[in-house]
């Protein structure tokens, strides 16, 4: 059934994934892509250094081709390396770099701010950091930190919010960490622009002129308008003062 091969298809790249993520974690692993072409099957693997993918006379990429190639069934793999441009900006990146900080015995907020400070600086929308486990003693807990905002639920938050998991083995047991993000470049269907004020100047019903009105301008006239109705309380203060004058001299 076509079910069953798109429940084996989707197996076989988490396995890929899994395989990958394992081999090159120190190469800031940030994901993989697979693209069936005429020619075989492209895998295209995003890290923050690419250096440590391809390895010295690019031993490491041979090693993996050969692995994709006899244990996971690839017809003429080939593995092409981009790097990750801004690392800040990869969850699967950032949920590394928390494991091994707290893998050195750092305290886990303080991980977790120093964290969502480098992603905010990066631009980001928002982003959510969840840390599981025993983090305070033998029981345990999560913790949950979150800046800016990000999608919960719904269509965008699974297409546009991207996700990232990982792994840390301490004493008191595992913890798991849990990153996501909201991109810079996001744009969500119900956002709203809001277009500046135009004024159009109209001359024997025609339009000659069109400026747009800057927030000095309306500024300007709502300051104008203030003063105009104080003016009117003062002048109607005036004349109550004096009608009641007028009133206790007869």
């Amino acid at each position: 059934m076509i079910e069953k091969d798109f429940v084996t298809e989707g197996l076989k790249r988490t396995r890929i994934d899994e395989y990958l993520e394992k081999e090159l974690e120190r190469a800031g692993y940030g994901g993989m892509d697979v693209q069936i072409t005429p020619l075989g099957t492209m895998v295209v693997v995003y890290a923050e250094r690419p250096g440590m993918v391809i390895g010295r006379g690019g031993k490491n990429v041979r090693a993996i081709t050969n692995t994709l190639k006899n244990d996971f069934g690839l017809d003429n793999p080939q593995i092409e390396v981009k790097e990750v441009s801004v690392p800040e900006l990869n969850p699967k990146i950032m949920a590394y770099k928390i494991a091994n900080m707290l893998q050195r015995g750092m305290h886990f907020r303080r991980v977790a701010y120093s964290t969502i400070r480098r992603i905010m600086g990066a631009g980001a929308q928002g982003v959510e950091v969840t840390i599981s486990g025993k983090i305070r003693g033998s029981r345990s807990a999560v913790a949950k930190f979150v800046e800016g905002y990000i999608k919960k639920c719904g269509e965008p938050s699974i297409r546009l919010v991207e996700e990232g998991f990982a792994t840390v083995q301490l004493k008191p047991g595992v913890l798991g960490i849990y990153v996501r993000i909201m991109p810079p470049e996001t744009v969500l269907p119900d956002s709203v622009e809001i277009l500046p004020q135009i004024m159009e100047i109209i001359e024997d019903d025609e339009v000659v002129e069109v400026e747009e009105l800057d927030d000095s301008e309306e500024i300007v006239e709502e300051e104008i308008v203030e003063e105009v109705e104080d003016l009117d309380e003062l002048e109607e203060i005036v004349e109550e003062e004096s009608a009641e004058e007028a009133k206790e001299d007869s």
